[in-house]
């Protein structure tokens, strides 16, 4: 019997070594859920970046993407840079005990606001969440990882 359950243990154990998120689980190309900005997520020094390689042009001002400007940045000298490309996520670290990235800075194009912000994935969607001092007060979207013919609404 002793020996059944340390078998047992053995076994459940090793399959939840195989079934932990790896830290570049988040590399790539995601698109939100509600088909509103496509991101690609890179990794400099251990930290998780994320710059836009697509949105929805019919959102905001409705000027095509590679014409929109970061207009309402509160740094005049920022206000020419373009949107498409720009990096609107930094900072993330990967915490294994609670298998999310932790600690990064989000930026906001359309208020000109930056907060902080988590990621988590869960069954296949990442979850960005952009919150102010506290978790709860803040707001979240949702990515599904796309191939690189896969930036529209199709």
């Amino acid at each position: 019997m002793f020996r059944r359950l340390i078998i047992l243990i053995f076994v459940y154990s090793f399959g939840l070594s195989f079934a932990q998120i790896s830290s570049d689980a988040v590399l790539g190309k995601w698109m939100a859920t509600d088909k509103s900005v496509a991101v690609e997520v890179f990794k400099v020094d251990e930290k998780y970046r994320a710059k836009v390689i697509w949105f929805d042009e019919k959102l905001g001002s409705g000027k095509p993407m590679h014409e929109r400007i970061d207009d309402e940045n509160p740094n005049p000298s920022l206000r020419n840079r373009k949107i498409l490309g720009m990096e609107v996520l930094h900072g993330l670290r990967y915490d294994p005990k609670n298998e999310s990235w932790e600690k990064g800075r989000i930026y906001d194009a359309t208020s000109g606001r930056t907060w902080d912000s988590s990621a988590k994935l869960h069954n296949g969607i990442l979850k960005v969440r952009g919150f102010w001092k506290f978790k709860w007060i803040g707001k979240s979207l949702d990515f599904k990882k796309i191939k690189d013919e896969n930036y529209t609404k199709k």
